[in-house]
């Protein structure tokens, strides 16, 4: 099968600038997701789509293809993962005639994975009939004891409701269901799903579910002093091995 992983790495950053090239244990943080794309056993392409020439040119540095700029309209802040995909998947089809099989989304800012989990990811997508996949962890805090709040001289709307249960907000966590919340290590979808539904996910999801250790998502200087310290000496995607 075709497996394309496409990295989406845009220039702007608010949060922490540049931060998708800042070196992270001597290599840029678009790098790591660059090595788990070229190191999975199933994933047979790896593009970055990026509106920076100077992402492009440390992008090929590391291995990845850039055959694109990616237009400054599909760069922007409110920019969707949608917008970026679908141009990066109709300049390949029109410019090289490819169309893959099957789509990985490998985010730059998480870099903390395993290659076993990303192919396990890709295998569980392709043997069934799910429209994507999705990492995800169990949440260390429940949707139930959540609120929405319109005006604070207003009383509070619940946000969550559970059948059965009137008020979840004033029950023990441990009697409430598990919740999971998606994490940015890695999303497989089918390439039908974005070319003709027009959608990241379908509405037939399918959760791969991971220790909430590979949370790390980079987008501060908080998040990436921690990835930092989980990377070293570790089994993670890294350099020293």
């Amino acid at each position: 099968m075709n497996i394309l992983a496409i990295i989406p790495a845009r220039a702007g950053s608010k949060g922490l600038p540049n931060k998708n090239i800042l070196p992270l244990l001597g290599h840029p943080l678009i790098s790591y997701s660059i090595k788990a794309g070229l190191d999975s056993k199933l994933i047979n392409r790896v593009v970055v789509s990026t509106d920076s020439e100077k992402i492009a040119q440390i992008s090929k540095d590391y291995g990845a293809e850039v055959p694109f700029i990616r237009p400054s309209k599909y760069s922007q802040d409110l920019s969707t993962d949608f917008e970026v995909f679908e141009h990066a998947l109709n300049w390949l089809w029109e410019n090289e005639q490819y169309k893959p099989d099957i789509i990985v989304q490998l985010r730059p800012t998480p870099p903390v994975r395993k290659i076993e989990i990303i192919d396990q990811c890709i295998e569980k997508c392709i043997s069934s009939n799910c429209d994507s996949l999705r990492v995800v962890t169990e949440s260390p805090i429940t949707p139930y004891k959540m609120w929405h709040i319109d005006n604070d001289n207003l009383p509070m709307k619940q946000f969550s409701y559970l059948e059965g249960i009137s008020e979840p907000y004033n029950q023990p966590r441990q009697m409430l269901p598990k919740v999971y919340w998606q994490i940015g290590f890695l999303d497989v979808i089918k390439v039908n799903t974005i070319s003709l539904e027009r959608s990241m996910t379908g509405s037939n999801i399918l959760p791969f579910v991971v220790e909430n250790k590979f949370a790390i998502d980079i987008d501060d200087l908080n998040s990436f002093n921690k990835a930092s310290s989980v990377l070293i000496n570790s089994d993670y995607v890294n350099f020293n091995r």
